[in-house]
């Protein structure tokens, strides 16, 4: 949520970012909206500053033993235009908030402007690997190896959902293992376990709902709500509360199931494991001070980036425009990874500062150096999410008789295994 004097003071550059995010929120209301408001609690106080001075002055008729019906009338009556004032404010201020919670982030000054086009390559690493055969795509890979079976996952929940089997659900372990003691044991993160479902409150704060809904599974009867992503339960562990400056940055790191409605998803991006309504997710969270965030972007980046080298695909960074930012997003850099059989690469990361959008929805402070409350920034990034990278490495790492490799950074993980065979 952006800051109300912000918006206030800066009304043509929060129009330009909802313009920008090609997103819908009129400023224009919520300015003539936040007027009223500030009337009404005008009226509220001066009507309250009337009454108490009144009621002062009953007190002391009532010890001169004098008459003071009148005044206690006239006190009656501003009490109930003070409720009657009090509960127009209530409907107002309703209305007000849920009007700010449509208006998005604000992008970063260095976050180009347009939509998919616009989006700029920051720079590459590898080569896409090439073959001397027609390379298969990881849904014959998976069928003829026996490790993707994705009609009787079809057969249990429905089309876009994934089972693997034997090797390819040990590859997939292996995966979230090795990314787990990187991140712990070189990069420096806390491992978190979390809960798979979370209240409206934590969706609130990272910018899910109240846009997202559609996209979003939930349970009706207690309106909990499936997780969309690891960021979710990390970036709430501190809602509503003061986070110890010399703390500051925390980093932290969960492997969770995600769920997805995927509802716009059609054609080629939903064939095979490429787009999921449950999928698992290595993610990266991050409370920072204000004035190291870009930065701990860039080393959060720079982190996912080591995961990719080390399993050894070629993938690229792109810096993403602002119509194609999230609605909590300030900037943003996806890291897509190549993938053989597809022909194309695959989106494995995005990495994001939320600056402080996220901490004021939340409520989540720290104090500076002059002991006064601030928001903390929020950073988050996949690292990495499967099955995407599950997807490039087995198209990566195939062979021409449909065996695939596995890269030695994960041998260990599968008890010295090198190799996935029919």
């Amino acid at each position: 949520m952006l800051d109300l004097d912000f918006i206030r003071q800066n009304p043509d550059r929060v129009k330009k970012a909802i313009r920008d995010k090609n997103e819908k929120a009129d400023i224009d209301s919520i300015l003539k909206m936040d007027v009223t408001r500030r009337q009404l609690i005008q009226q509220i106080d001066q009507l309250r500053h009337e009454r108490k001075q009144a009621s002062e002055k009953i007190a002391r008729l009532k010890k001169e033993k004098k008459d003071a019906s009148d005044l206690i009338q006239s006190t009656k009556t501003v009490g109930g235009q003070i409720k009657e004032l009090e509960k127009k404010l209530k409907e107002l201020n309703s209305r007000f908030q849920e009007q700010l919670s449509w208006v998005p982030n604000v992008p970063a000054e260095d976050v180009p402007v347009g939509n998919e086009k616009a989006n700029v390559e920051v720079r590459q690493w590898g080569q896409p690997a090439k073959f001397d055969f027609k390379p298969l795509t990881h849904w014959d890979l998976g069928r003829q190896l026996d490790i993707l079976d994705l009609e009787r996952a079809t057969k249990i929940s429905g089309t876009g959902f994934m089972m693997l089997k034997g090797a390819g659900a040990q590859l997939e372990r292996a995966l979230i293992n090795f990314m787990l003691e990187i991140h712990t044991g070189k990069h420096g993160y806390r491992e978190i376990s979390l809960p798979f479902l979370v209240n409206r409150a934590s969706m609130f704060t990272t910018g899910q709902l109240p846009k997202l809904s559609d996209d979003m599974y939930r349970t009706t009867e207690d309106d909990f709500w499936l997780i969309p992503t690891g960021e979710v339960p990390l970036t709430n562990i501190f809602q509503g509360e003061v986070i110890d400056r010399k703390k500051l940055p925390l980093n932290y790191v969960a492997a969770t199931a995600c769920f997805r409605r995927e509802a716009g998803s059609y054609g080629r991006e939903t064939r095979g494991i490429n787009r999921v309504h449950q999928f698992t997710k290595v993610e990266l969270v991050k409370f920072t001070e204000p004035a190291t965030s870009f930065d701990e972007l860039e080393k959060l980046t720079g982190r996912v980036e080591a995961i990719l080298q080390a399993l050894g695909l070629s993938y690229r960074v792109i810096k993403l425009a602002t119509g194609e930012l999230s609605f909590a997003g300030a900037k943003t850099y996806d890291l897509e990874a190549w993938a053989p059989g597809l022909g194309r690469y695959l989106e494995v990361s995005s990495c994001s500062n939320f600056t402080d959008f996220q901490a004021r929805r939340g409520n989540i402070k720290f104090r500076d150096q002059d002991k006064k409350l601030k928001f903390v920034h929020t950073l988050n990034g996949s690292g990495l999410a499967l099955p995407r990278t599950l997807i490039c490495l087995m198209e990566t790492y195939q062979q021409a008789d449909g065996s695939i490799i596995i890269p030695e950074v994960l041998r260990p993980y599968l008890g010295g295994r090198e190799m996935i065979k029919s």
